[in-house]
């Protein structure tokens, strides 16, 4: 407790540096110097510019498991809109709570190297560039993640959600935490011409619209009801005046579903939807269609995940542990555990994803209505939100303490007991 007490200072100041100064996916230099200067002050060795702007932490403590905790360093094109003195000015914000988890894993990383003498194995602790665009992880384990620091035993995540913060959430045993997800873009061929002469042209614009309206019905037709799926088109570009047809429309398009099978169905729907509606237009070429990016599905291991939910339980007690529903959000962690063997060629790694509770007692209050039996104003601003905000007071000692936890769960270390709000357990070694 002590440990984690002499930390939250430093651990505040980092976070509202992280906060301040947001970089894009692909872009995280100076987020990573940050956090690779952490892990060296902590002893750690560390290695930089692993898969683009990646970190990589090493802390080897005696014979025992390797476990793998992991954040992210990434930001979002968002213009921020909380209002709050640490806002970052520019066109990226961190309206994902990537800087609280990275801020939480700093903290982890200092409790546990702290606290050497209460376990033994190696931890690896890695920042990942470029989660937000679902390159990272694959970029970091192409360019030889486990062959470099060893395929570890267990590997863990958690992420901010709009729950009240001190609150960790887990997904039921082989519940997916979050969808996979297939993203795609489409380009429209059609032939250019005069506003006022349609008949002499093939307008790829209406038919690209034609294409987003068709899409609306993918999910409730070609998915069972109870099943989750969602089909989006996020972007539609296309002609550069009121009085010309345009040559080409350029669609962004991500599919996400529960299951491998359905998101798999749902892609190749896509594409047979694409396709025939360029073909009902007649135009002059067929699509183009390509997949950009591909997510898992992100399940936790049901051995690993019940021993780490049963101690976030220990730690705060029931009421702070609650379920978890699917996720129609995805996510690249995934691909460090068994549904990424086809890049690091490892199986048996068993990984574990959790939330934890970003939202304030005030905003939540205010959300709910303040009990006044008025309607409420509706949700508190979730994640990609501009006015997302997560609770740094409440939800980062909780995140640090739900992330070293696990590690220690994993480790075999001491056994966590009870805490209040916030807090560690006596039983975790020295925090």
């Amino acid at each position: 407790m002590a440990a984690l007490k002499e930390l939250l200072r430093p651990l505040v100041a980092f976070y509202l540096d992280l906060h301040r100064n947001p970089e894009l996916s692909g872009s995280e230099s100076r987020t990573a110097a940050r956090f690779a200067g952490w892990l060296e002050g902590e002893g750690y060795d560390v290695a930089r510019g692993v898969g683009g702007h990646g970190v990589v932490g090493v802390l080897r403590n005696g014979d025992g498991p390797r476990v793998m905790l992991r954040a992210e360093l990434d930001a979002l094109p968002v213009r921020e809109r909380t209002g709050l003195a640490y806002a970052s000015e520019g066109p990226a914000m961190h309206a994902c709570g990537h800087d609280m988890h990275l801020a939480a894993l700093a903290g982890a990383a200092s409790l546990l190297a702290r606290a050497a003498g209460g376990w033994r194995g190696t931890v690896v602790v890695v920042g990942q560039p470029a989660e937000e665009t679902l390159e990272g992880a694959r970029a970091m384990l192409r360019d030889g993640l486990y062959e470099r620091f060893g395929v570890p035993a267990a590997a863990l995540a958690q992420h901010t959600a709009p729950l009240p913060a001190g609150m960790v959430a887990h997904a039921g045993e082989s519940v997916p935490v979050l969808a996979g997800s297939a993203g795609m873009e489409v380009v429209v061929h059609g032939r250019g011409g005069h506003a006022g002469a349609p008949h002499l042209a093939v307008d790829p614009l209406v038919t690209a619209a034609a294409v987003v309206m068709r899409l609306q019905g993918l999910a409730a037709r070609e998915t069972a009801p109870a099943e989750q799926a969602v089909v989006n088109a996020g972007s539609l570009h296309a002609g550069s005046g009121s009085n010309v047809i345009a040559e080409r429309a350029e669609l962004g398009i991500t599919v996400r579903a529960q299951t491998q099978a359905s998101l798999e169905r749902l892609t190749a729907a896509v594409e047979r939807t694409v396709s025939a509606e360029c073909a009902a237009a007649g135009c002059p070429r067929e699509p183009e269609i390509r997949i950009v990016s591909r997510s898992p599905v992100t399940v936790s291991d049901p051995e690993t995940g019940a021993a780490v939910r049963e101690a976030h339980r220990r730690l705060y007690g029931p009421e702070r542990v609650c379920g978890w529903l699917p996720s129609a959000a995805t996510e690249d962690f995934a691909l460090y555990g068994d549904a990424g063997a086809g890049l690091h060629g490892a199986t048996g790694i068993a990984a574990v994803y959790w939330m934890v509770g970003a939202t304030g007692a005030r905003e939540w209050s205010r959300a709910s209505g303040n009990g006044s039996g008025q309607p409420p104003p509706g949700p508190p601003p979730g994640n990609h939100s501009p006015r997302f905000a997560p609770d740094v007071r409440t939800g980062l000692p909780t995140a640090v303490t739900a992330m070293t936890t696990a590690a220690l769960t994993c480790l075999g270390g001491a056994e966590p007991g009870g805490a209040g709000p916030g807090g560690a357990g006596p039983g975790v070694p020295a925090l």
